[in-house]
Protein backbone atom coordinates (compact mmCIF):
# COMPACT_ATOMS: atom_id res chain seq x y z
CA UNK A 1 0.00 0.00 0.00
CA UNK A 2 1.42 3.44 -0.91
CA UNK A 3 -0.27 5.17 2.08
CA UNK A 4 0.73 4.23 5.64
CA UNK A 5 -1.10 5.76 8.60
CA UNK A 6 0.89 5.57 11.85
CA UNK A 7 -1.86 4.71 14.31
CA UNK A 8 0.39 3.76 17.23
CA UNK A 9 -1.31 5.04 20.42
CA UNK A 10 1.79 6.95 21.51
CA UNK A 11 2.02 8.69 18.14
CA UNK A 12 -1.64 9.65 18.41
CA UNK A 13 -1.05 10.89 21.97
CA UNK A 14 1.72 13.19 20.74
CA UNK A 15 -0.41 14.37 17.83
CA UNK A 16 -3.16 15.36 20.25
CA UNK A 17 -0.71 17.59 22.13
CA UNK A 18 0.47 19.12 18.85
CA UNK A 19 -3.08 19.92 17.78
CA UNK A 20 -3.79 21.73 21.07
CA UNK A 21 -3.58 25.50 20.54
CA UNK A 22 -2.26 25.86 24.10
CA UNK A 23 0.87 23.79 23.43
CA UNK A 24 3.93 26.09 23.62
CA UNK A 25 6.70 26.18 21.01
CA UNK A 26 9.22 24.14 22.99
CA UNK A 27 6.78 21.30 23.62
CA UNK A 28 5.61 21.52 20.00
CA UNK A 29 9.16 21.11 18.69
CA UNK A 30 9.83 18.21 21.04
CA UNK A 31 6.61 16.57 19.88
CA UNK A 32 7.69 16.80 16.25
CA UNK A 33 11.04 15.23 17.15
CA UNK A 34 9.30 12.34 18.91
CA UNK A 35 6.94 11.78 15.99
CA UNK A 36 9.89 11.81 13.58
CA UNK A 37 11.53 9.02 15.55
CA UNK A 38 8.33 6.94 15.66
CA UNK A 39 7.67 7.37 11.95
CA UNK A 40 11.30 6.51 11.23
CA UNK A 41 10.97 3.23 13.10
CA UNK A 42 7.76 2.46 11.18
CA UNK A 43 9.55 3.10 7.89
CA UNK A 44 12.39 0.83 9.01
CA UNK A 45 9.84 -1.99 9.44
CA UNK A 46 9.40 -1.95 5.65
CA UNK A 47 13.10 -2.34 4.86
CA UNK A 48 14.36 -5.68 3.49
CA UNK A 49 15.48 -8.09 6.19
CA UNK A 50 17.80 -11.07 6.29
CA UNK A 51 18.33 -13.69 8.96
CA UNK A 52 21.83 -13.99 10.39
CA UNK A 53 23.55 -15.96 13.12
CA UNK A 54 25.79 -14.20 15.62
CA UNK A 55 28.09 -15.51 18.30
CA UNK A 56 27.16 -14.28 21.78
CA UNK A 57 29.48 -14.63 24.80
CA UNK A 58 27.59 -17.83 25.68
CA UNK A 59 26.58 -19.37 22.38
CA UNK A 60 24.94 -18.71 19.03
CA UNK A 61 21.79 -16.70 18.37
CA UNK A 62 19.65 -16.07 15.33
CA UNK A 63 18.81 -12.48 14.53
CA UNK A 64 17.68 -10.03 11.86
CA UNK A 65 19.65 -7.46 9.90
CA UNK A 66 17.90 -4.61 8.11
CA UNK A 67 19.22 -3.86 4.65
CA UNK A 68 19.57 -0.36 3.14
CA UNK A 69 20.09 1.52 6.41
CA UNK A 70 23.26 2.89 4.83
CA UNK A 71 21.35 4.05 1.74
CA UNK A 72 19.03 6.63 3.27
CA UNK A 73 18.80 10.25 2.16
CA UNK A 74 16.51 12.51 4.22
CA UNK A 75 15.33 15.69 2.50
CA UNK A 76 13.76 18.37 4.70
CA UNK A 77 11.45 21.12 3.50
CA UNK A 78 12.64 24.20 5.38
CA UNK A 79 11.92 25.32 7.99
CA UNK A 80 9.00 23.45 9.50
CA UNK A 81 10.52 20.01 8.91
CA UNK A 82 13.66 20.59 10.98
CA UNK A 83 12.37 19.03 14.24
CA UNK A 84 10.73 16.17 12.32
CA UNK A 85 14.04 15.42 10.62
CA UNK A 86 15.85 15.51 13.96
CA UNK A 87 13.61 12.63 15.03
CA UNK A 88 14.05 10.74 11.75
CA UNK A 89 17.81 10.89 12.28
CA UNK A 90 17.37 8.98 15.55
CA UNK A 91 16.10 6.08 13.46
CA UNK A 92 18.52 6.61 10.54
CA UNK A 93 21.71 8.06 12.04
CA UNK A 94 23.77 7.26 8.93
CA UNK A 95 21.46 9.18 6.60
CA UNK A 96 22.68 11.88 4.27
CA UNK A 97 20.72 15.14 4.43
CA UNK A 98 19.29 17.34 1.70
CA UNK A 99 17.24 20.52 1.93
CA UNK A 100 14.58 22.22 -0.16
CA UNK A 101 13.51 25.81 0.58
CA UNK A 102 10.21 26.80 -0.98
CA UNK A 103 7.85 29.75 -0.76
CA UNK A 104 4.10 29.49 -1.18
CA UNK A 105 2.61 31.67 -3.92
CA UNK A 106 -1.02 32.65 -4.45
CA UNK A 107 -2.09 33.99 -7.83
CA UNK A 108 -5.61 34.32 -9.17
CA UNK A 109 -7.00 32.24 -6.34
CA UNK A 110 -4.57 29.38 -7.06
CA UNK A 111 -1.83 28.20 -4.72
CA UNK A 112 1.60 27.51 -6.17
CA UNK A 113 5.14 27.06 -4.90
CA UNK A 114 8.43 28.68 -5.81
CA UNK A 115 11.56 26.70 -4.92
CA UNK A 116 14.34 29.20 -4.28
CA UNK A 117 17.05 26.88 -2.95
CA UNK A 118 17.80 23.16 -2.91
CA UNK A 119 20.83 21.10 -2.02
CA UNK A 120 20.40 17.36 -2.39
CA UNK A 121 23.00 14.55 -2.46
CA UNK A 122 22.99 12.06 -5.32
CA UNK A 123 20.01 9.77 -4.81
CA UNK A 124 20.60 6.99 -7.35
CA UNK A 125 19.70 3.68 -5.69
CA UNK A 126 18.97 5.39 -2.36
CA UNK A 127 15.93 5.36 -0.08
CA UNK A 128 14.78 8.99 -0.12
CA UNK A 129 12.62 10.27 2.74
CA UNK A 130 11.08 13.72 2.20
CA UNK A 131 9.82 15.38 5.37
CA UNK A 132 7.25 18.17 5.68
CA UNK A 133 4.89 18.24 8.68
CA UNK A 134 1.81 19.20 6.65
CA UNK A 135 0.84 17.58 3.35
CA UNK A 136 -2.00 19.98 2.53
CA UNK A 137 -2.49 20.71 -1.17
CA UNK A 138 0.55 18.58 -2.03
CA UNK A 139 2.03 21.38 -4.13
CA UNK A 140 5.13 21.85 -1.96
CA UNK A 141 5.80 18.14 -1.64
CA UNK A 142 5.42 17.61 -5.38
CA UNK A 143 7.88 20.44 -6.01
CA UNK A 144 10.33 18.94 -3.50
CA UNK A 145 10.08 15.55 -5.22
CA UNK A 146 10.85 17.26 -8.51
CA UNK A 147 14.03 18.69 -6.98
CA UNK A 148 15.01 15.26 -5.65
CA UNK A 149 14.64 13.63 -9.06
CA UNK A 150 17.11 16.12 -10.52
CA UNK A 151 19.71 14.31 -8.39
CA UNK A 152 19.08 10.80 -9.67
CA UNK A 153 16.67 7.88 -9.57
CA UNK A 154 15.99 6.67 -6.01
CA UNK A 155 15.31 3.07 -5.05
CA UNK A 156 12.36 4.25 -2.95
CA UNK A 157 10.65 7.61 -2.59
CA UNK A 158 8.91 8.16 0.77
CA UNK A 159 7.09 11.25 2.04
CA UNK A 160 6.67 11.84 5.78
CA UNK A 161 4.06 14.18 7.24
CA UNK A 162 2.28 14.60 10.54
CA UNK A 163 -1.06 15.41 8.93
CA UNK A 164 -2.09 14.85 5.31
CA UNK A 165 -5.21 15.45 3.26
CA UNK A 166 -6.75 13.31 0.53
CA UNK A 167 -6.09 16.17 -1.91
CA UNK A 168 -2.39 16.29 -1.02
CA UNK A 169 -1.97 12.53 -1.17
CA UNK A 170 -3.73 12.37 -4.53
CA UNK A 171 -1.53 15.12 -5.97
CA UNK A 172 1.66 13.38 -4.89
CA UNK A 173 0.64 9.89 -6.01
CA UNK A 174 -0.88 11.02 -9.30
CA UNK A 175 2.32 12.87 -10.20
CA UNK A 176 4.68 10.24 -8.73
CA UNK A 177 2.90 6.85 -8.63
CA UNK A 178 5.86 5.02 -7.10
CA UNK A 179 5.94 7.31 -4.05
CA UNK A 180 4.94 6.08 -0.60
CA UNK A 181 3.17 8.28 1.95
CA UNK A 182 3.73 7.91 5.71
CA UNK A 183 1.50 10.11 7.86
CA UNK A 184 0.19 10.16 11.42
CA UNK A 185 -3.29 11.38 10.48
CA UNK A 186 -5.47 12.30 7.51
CA UNK A 187 -7.76 15.33 7.85
CA UNK A 188 -10.41 15.68 5.18
CA UNK A 189 -10.81 19.47 4.94
CA UNK A 190 -8.74 22.19 3.28
CA UNK A 191 -9.97 25.75 3.83
CA UNK A 192 -9.98 28.47 1.17
CA UNK A 193 -6.43 29.47 2.13
CA UNK A 194 -5.11 25.95 1.60
CA UNK A 195 -4.69 25.15 5.31
CA UNK A 196 -5.71 21.81 6.84
CA UNK A 197 -8.76 21.82 9.12
CA UNK A 198 -8.72 20.98 11.99
CA UNK A 199 -5.00 20.41 11.42
CA UNK A 200 -2.59 21.94 13.92
CA UNK A 201 -2.01 25.41 12.49
CA UNK A 202 1.18 26.64 10.85
CA UNK A 203 3.74 24.06 11.98
CA UNK A 204 6.72 26.32 11.28
CA UNK A 205 5.33 29.25 13.22
CA UNK A 206 4.24 27.07 16.12
CA UNK A 207 7.59 25.26 16.30
CA UNK A 208 9.76 28.37 16.09
CA UNK A 209 7.60 31.06 17.66
CA UNK A 210 6.29 32.83 14.56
Amino acid sequence: MPVHIIDHPYAQHILTRLRDANTASLEFRKGLVRLGRIVGYEIARTFPKRVVKVRTPLGEAEGLVLEDLDKVVIVEVLRAAMPLVEGLLKAFPEAKIGVVAARRREEGGKIGVDVFYSRIPRVDGQVVILADPMLATGTTMAAAIGEVLKSGVPKRLITVSVISTPVGIERVLSSYPTAEVFTVAIDEVLNSDGFIVPGLGDAGDRAFGG
